[in-house]
């Protein structure tokens, strides 16, 4: 089966929230990077990949994300905090090449 994710995305003074779905989490970290992602993230700035989970089915992914939207700030905070109490981006973790040379190579291929 086809891996799927659902994931939080914040800004760099880590003041807002955001979470998704997608089946190829690089690419959709990629867009949200370069302001194609959503106009909400655009508008906002919320760029920096803090927490995600990985299922095998997209349906799975889609009910996490409607559960993780109906739960308080904090909680979603706390969620965070417990896996990457540095809130430091972990799109540098998923992928090996450095962030600007992954910008630039993946939109001119």
């Amino acid at each position: 089966m086809k891996k799927s994710y659902t994931y939080l995305l914040s800004n760099k003074s880590r003041t807002m929230l955001y979470i998704g779905v997608t089946a190829d989490l690089i690419s959709r970290i990629t867009q949200h990077k370069n302001g194609t992602g959503s106009n909400f993230t655009r508008k906002y700035g919320l760029q920096v990949l803090l927490y995600f989970e990985e299922y095998t089915a997209i349906d799975q992914a889609i009910a996490r994300e409607k559960q993780l939207k109906n739960w308080h700030k904090e909680w979603k905070w706390n969620l965070i905090k417990s896996n990457n109490p540095e809130l430091k981006d972990l799109f540098d973790e998923l992928y090996p090449w450095p962030s600007i040379y992954f910008k630039v190579f993946y939109f001119r291929s």
